[in-house]
């Protein structure tokens, strides 16, 4: 009888004992919560361990704004004598396929992009392939052809090689236009001088070759929502022309113009696409405008005969991608870079 009535008591004094140690951490629990003491949690825990954040690259505007070529205000072009021509200018520029395409009124000589598609708001966009420069330093020798050339040498050029097409008659309506509205677009440059934010950026070469690989993410990440995966750009509505012109195939440019040296391809899009970048506002980094080159310009596109370009080989670009060269590096180094090398040699010969 003793030996179950221990346990009996044991088993009560173990209950009480736990009771008040329970009541004793309620009431620990009670007192910190209104003392204002805060205990340690495991979301706090959590919040206190660093978090590892991944940097955003900032892409630098690559140009001042302050002191950049403007062209003239386009209200002012009725004072002019020759306004008419130069307006008939303009609209060959901004709607080339329209009067000289593959349908155009006038003649069908080019392969349907317009001027406008490389020398961006008909030649007046600041480091957009603009004409700010072309009066104030034309004629000139050019070392491509090796001659001094005019302006109408320079548009026919351009048929020829961006728009993959034919020359203009030298005293046509349509040449006469378009020499009147370059002219004008220049005319206030003094004679000799290049303004700032003239033609093309210039991109900083790499230490390393352009690489297509990388530069057909780019396209597919940056481009190709305007170009078309593709490559063959966007028609437009009514058929005359490009809204985003092709960057290769047979409608693109051919072989022979200056977009196809990777620093030209490069400068134009760095300081102009994609569409809402700008040379206050670059989308693109450095190393993506040249690898986005690298691909673009690695695609099949129309040929050229290049056999009387460059007389004097010693005054090849250092990206002019075709031999014979005045030096020993490769036509993929010519190329895809990289062009350090190339440039410290030329220095060193020169």
């Amino acid at each position: 009888m003793l030996q179950p009535f221990v346990k009996l008591i044991t088993l009560v004094v173990a209950l009480l004992g736990l009771a008040t140690a329970l009541v004793g951490v309620i009431g620990f629990v009670v007192f910190i919560s209104y003392s204002g003491i805060q205990l340690p949690s495991l979301t706090d825990e959590e919040k206190s361990i660093p978090q590892t954040i991944a940097e955003i690259p900032v892409v630098k505007a690559l140009a001042d704004p302050a002191g950049m070529w403007k062209s003239p205000d386009w209200n002012s072009v009725d004072a002019e004598p020759n306004a008419m021509e130069i307006k008939y200018g303009k609209e060959l520029i901004a709607n080339t396929s329209e009067f000289l395409g593959p349908n155009g009124k006038v003649k069908a000589i080019s392969n349907g992009m317009n001027c406008q598609n490389c020398h961006l708001q008909a030649g007046t966009a600041p480091l957009g392939n603009n004409y700010g420069a072309v009066a104030a330093t034309y004629p000139k020798m050019r070392a491509r052809s090796g001659t001094e050339e005019d302006i109408q040498k320079r548009i026919n050029d351009c048929f020829e090689r961006s728009l993959n097409g034919q020359s203009l008659e030298r005293d046509s309506k349509e040449m006469v236009a378009m020499v009147a509205y370059i002219n004008w677009v220049g005319k206030d440059v003094p004679k000799g001088e290049i303004p700032k934010g003239s033609g093309l950026y210039e991109v900083p070469v790499l230490d390393r070759a352009a690489d297509p690989s990388k530069g057909k993410l780019v396209y597919e990440n940056q481009c190709q929502s305007c170009h078309a995966a593709d490559g063959q750009g966007m028609v437009r509505p009514d058929g005359k022309g490009y809204t985003y012109p092709p960057l290769w195939g047979k409608n693109s440019y051919n072989h022979g113009a200056g977009l196809y040296r990777l620093s030209r391809f490069a400068g134009y899009v760095i300081a102009n696409m994609p569409l809402g970048a700008s040379f206050q506002n670059p989308i693109l980094s450095d190393e993506e405008a040249w690898d986005v080159a690298a691909y673009v310009n690695s695609m099949d596109r129309p040929k050229k005969d290049l056999s009387q370009d460059w007389p004097d080989i010693s005054k090849k670009p250092v990206d002019h991608p075709f031999g014979p060269f005045s030096d020993q590096f490769t036509e993929a180094q010519h190329k895809f870079g990289p062009f350090k090398p190339i440039q410290e040699a030329k220095a060193k010969s020169n």
